[in-house]
This record gives structure tokens, C-alpha cells and sequence, in this order.
């Protein structure tokens, strides 16, 4: 990416400058604190060198291999704790969860959330209480998420009939990517804004260099006092440019449901409708203005949408690697619908195979590998270590989930039944600190259930009516790409088998 370029050039500078002063970071701090063990490291670029030629989760967790489970890290100018233990997790999101409860905003974030106006970045404090509060007791309550249950039976069955279509071809193959990532997009955009948004793949176009954005690692990131940094790299620019389309999509679709309600059609059945109600009725202790409902509804996409696509294309990519789980789990899905003729949602819960295959793709493939950071607000101590205050704290779930000491049976292998045992005790409800897909605490994903149901019937469906396959000559690419999410690198390019006819087909 472009601004990697631009701190691996000053790594480079820094590298033949200081290479005769190379030293390792001391556990005690000059004003006598003990601060965790790191790396060494340079000038200007501080701990930057070591993470380069390796995803960021794969490079922490192999440095934390040698200095500890509490690590600190100097990412440019931002001192970073990292963290890759159970016990450490539980420390920072249960033990001092109050002190680690706001995050840290970003040059970039703070434009693309316009300054924390969202849930997932907005400051710890009241008016985060608020949104939260909204988040849990009215946009993703368990009967919210139900009401939704057509909706999503609606658009899985719009992209059966199109795999099927794929399916009668003379050479079926299907890029899973662009198709999950519509299917999840589309069940979001009707479940928040009640119908199909007309200019979806624009949004998605924006909300996808977004992300990229918020991955963390530009210049005007890494060194925020820089003005130098800020010109060069052009994030802030860009987040810009993300966020004001992004919104510009978002006013007329407001405009279009104030309408709605001024002539008194509202039936309050999306989400959108929800937080105009909820700003119509007033009495908050921070009024609900168009920019935060802005700012919530981008979350919802950025954090649900764009996490249940990346799930969805890893279960399907680790079924076809592991054809004997495949097989167990269509066996299990056709055999449980088989006279329904077809997938209903109601009657997931009875799929125990198939939400194992869910928790172990989640294990594996956790969709944020590094969960959203956190910052210290006071002086406090991790695993016996100092943090100062304005410390950013990383939880590197990834190498939890794959961590031998949790996992101890093969925790690189895709082995859905070592959840068969451990069910009770691992589950991601923010309980088991070695298990995070949602986080812990009080930042923990509010829309867990909201995200869940958008993975388990696109998938339950998929594997009822077709047998999947690799292309002849196509070999599986499991690399995964660079970003907040843990993407896959390739396309999954897979050919459909139609087994069991579509309703209305």
C-alpha cells in the first residue's frame, strides 16, 4: 500500500544511520517504572522495522513469542501494548476493563467517525453509555434480530436462484467474495434502511477503502504530531473523501424516511427508523443528531457487513480444504431440511455441526485479529508490567485462537469437533479469554447475534442445495490479505453442483 512505502523509507534512513547503535529495550523505564519488554528499537520509526514482511498479528505474535505475553511496541511515535495471553486479555477487558474502556482516535478515525460520533470509536463516557444503551435495548435486541429473519430468507433465496443459474453453465465457477459480500450486504442495507439501497456498490466501494484506512498503519497515524507525515501519506484526505460519500448516500436515504414519516406511513420497522424515532421522541441526555445516526449506521455496515462476509468466505474456503468436514456438515444440514426443501431460519438452532464449523472458522479466522484498540486513561499494571497512561493496548486474538496452551490438539488444523468437549467453556460471548471473535467487557461488539444470523443461513443454504468444488487446475490460496479484517489474499473461485432444486426454480 502507498504509505507503506513511506515509513519502510524511513525505516531504511534510520536503519544506516543508528546501525552502530543497536540496543534492546530495557525492562525499567528512565523515571523508574517497569515497563513490559519489547524489541529494540530505532529512531523515528520506533518497533515498525520488525513487523515488515509480515501481516501485523503474525508479526506480533512471533515477537511476543520471545518477549512475552505483555509487549511493548513504539509504532512510529505511539507507544503500543501488546497483548497474547489469556491472562493478560482478562486483565485489560475484565480486571481494569473502567481503565481501558475508551480508544484511541486516530488522524484517520477521527475523520472517518467525524471526531467519535459512532459506538465502536466514541470516547468512554456518557455519551458512549448512550449509544450503547441504544445499540443493546433497541437495535439489537433478540426480537429486533428476528423480526429481520424474512428479510434474510428473502435475499439468501435471490442468491440460490443465481448460483443455480451459475450451476446449469457449461463451466460453473463462482468468486465467492463478490457474491457473500452482496448477499451480506444487501440482508443489511433492508434490515437498516428497509429496502435495497440503489447505490450499493458505491457504498461498498467507499466503505471497503475505508477499512483499509482504518487498518491503523499511515504515516499520519503513526506519527500524528508530524504535519510532514500527514502531506505525505493523504489518509486523512482520503478518510475524508470516504466519509463525506458515504454520508452524501446516507442524507437522501434519511430525507427519503423523514418523508416517509411526516406522512405518517412509518411503521418503524427498520433500524433506521428505530434512531428517527428515538431523536423524534428527544428526553436523551445527548440529543440524537443527524451526524451521529450517520455515524451509527456506518458502523453497523462497517462492523457487521463487512465482518460476516469475511466469516462466511473463510467457512466456506476451510470446507473445501477439509472435504471430510464438508461432508459431515452437508450431511447434517440435508438431513435436518431435507422435507422442507430448503433452509429456514427458525430452525437453525438444531444444526449442532454446522455452529461448530461457525465457532471453529471464528477460532481460525478471526474476523478483527487484532481487536479495535484500547487506551490506558490512568497508570495501571498488566501481568506486572507498568502501562502508562495514553498507552495503546492491542489484544492479538488471532494468536490466542491459535495459541498451543488453549488449543493443545493441532491449533493450526481446521477441527471442528474440538469444540464438541469445550462448548461449555468456549464459547465467544466474552467469558473464555482465549476465544475473542467478539471482544470482552464493555466495548465487546453489541450486534454479535445481529452479525451470527447473517453467517449461519447463507451457509446452511449453500451447502443444502450445492456440492462445492475447486476449478480443475485451481489451487486454494489460504494467504490472508492486509487490513483491519483478516480478508482472504486470493479470490475463491469455487464450481456449484446442484443437488437439491431450488424453491420456485
Amino acid at each position: 500500500m502507498e504509505f507503506s512505502y513511506v515509513y519502510l523509507g524511513v525505516a531504511l534512513v534510520s536503519l544506516f544511520i543508528v546501525l552502530s547503535s543497536r540496543r534492546r529495550s530495557t525492562v525499567h523505564g528512565g523515571d523508574g517504572l517497569r515497563l513490559p519488554p519489547g524489541p529494540w528499537q530505532l529512531p523515528v520509526i520506533g518497533s515498525l522495522h520488525h513487523l515488515t514482511g509480515q501481516l501485523p498479528h503474525r508479526a506480533m505474535r512471533d515477537l511476543a513469542r520471545r518477549h512475552g505475553p505483555a509487549m511493548l511496541l513504539r509504532l512510529g511515535e505511539v507507544p503500543t501494548l501488546v497483548v497474547s495471553s489469556r491472562e493478560g486479555a482478562r486483565e485489560v477487558m475484565k480486571t481494569h476493563d473502567t481503565t481501558f474502556a475508551t480508544r484511541p482516535l486516530s488522524s484517520t478515525m477521527r475523520v472517518i467517525t467525524n471526531g467519535g460520533r459512532d459506538i465502536v470509536f466514541a470516547p468512554y463516557g456518557d455519551y458512549w453509555r448512550q449509544l450503547r444503551k441504544i445499540a443493546v435495548t433497541e437495535l439489537f435486541t433478540a426480537r429486533r434480530v428476528l423480526s429481520f429473519r424474512a428479510i434474510r430468507e428473502e435475499e439468501v433465496a435471490a442468491v440460490l436462484r443465481e448460483v443455480g443459474e451459475a450451476a446449469a453453465a457449461e463451466r460453473p465457477v463462482v468468486e465467492m467474495h463478490a457474491l457473500l459480500s452482496a448477499l451480506v450486504a444487501d440482508s443489511t442495507v433492508r434490515a437498516v434502511m428497509g429496502d435495497r439501497c440503489k447505490e450499493r456498490d458505491a457504498f461498498l466501494r467507499e466503505l471497503d477503502r475505508s477499512m483499509n484506512l482504518a487498518a491503523g498503519f499511515n504515516p499520519a497515524d503513526l506519527w500524528p504530531s508530524s504535519r510532514l507525515a500527514v502531506r505525505l501519506s493523504g489518509a486523512v484526505r482520503r478518510a475524508k473523501e470516504c466519509r463525506d460519500a458515504i454520508y452524501g448516500i446516507l442524507d437522501g436515504i434519511i430525507q427519503e424516511h423523514l418523508k416517509r414519516m411526516d406522512s405518517g406511513t412509518d411503521q418503524d420497522d427498520d433500524l433506521l427508523d428505530v434512531l428517527l424515532r428515538i431523536q423524534k421522541e428527544g428526553g436523551l441526555q445527548f440529543p440524537l443528531d443527524m451526524d451521529a445516526i450517520k455515524s451509527v449506521i456506518f458502523d453497523i455496515f462497517g462492523a457487521g457487513s463487512e465482518t460476516a462476509a469475511t466469516t462466511l468466505e473463510w467457512a466456506m474456503a476451510e470446507l473445501i480444504k477439509n472435504p471430510k468436514v464438508m461432508e459431515k456438515a452437508t450431511a447434517e444440514v440435508r438431513q435436518a431440511f431435507q422435507s422442507h426443501g430448503a433452509v429456514y431460519d427458525h430452525a437453525l438452532s438444531d444444526l449442532h455441526y454446522l455452529h461448530l464449523v461457525i465457532r471453529e472458522t471464528l477460532r481460525l479466522h478471526t474476523p478483527l485479529p487484532l481487536l479495535l484498540p484500547r487506551e490506558c486513561q490512568e497508570p495501571c499494571q498488566v501481568l506486572g508490567y507498568d502501562v502508562p497512561r495514553g498507552t495503546q493496548v492491542l489484544i492479538n486474538v488471532w494468536a490466542l485462537g491459535r495459541d498451543e496452551r488453549y488449543w493443545p490438539d493441532a491449533p493450526e488444523e481446521f477441527r471442528p469437533e474440538r469444540f464438541e468437549s469445550e462448548a461449555a467453556a468456549a464459547d465467544f460471548g466474552g467469558n473464555d479469554f482465549t476465544f475473542l471473535p467478539f471482544g470482552a467487557g464493555r466495548r465487546m461488539c453489541p450486534g454479535m447475534a445481529f452479525g451470527l444470523a447473517n453467517v449461519e443461513l447463507p451457509l446452511a443454504s449453500l451447502l443444502f442445495h450445492f456440492d462445492w468444488e475447486l476449478p480443475s487446475s485451481t489451487e486454494l490460496d489460504m494467504g490472508e490479505a492486509f487490513g483491519l479484517t483478516a480478508r482472504r489474499r486470493a479470490k475463491l473461485l469455487l464450481r456449484p453442483i446442484l443437488q437439491v432444486p431450488i424453491p420456485g426454480v
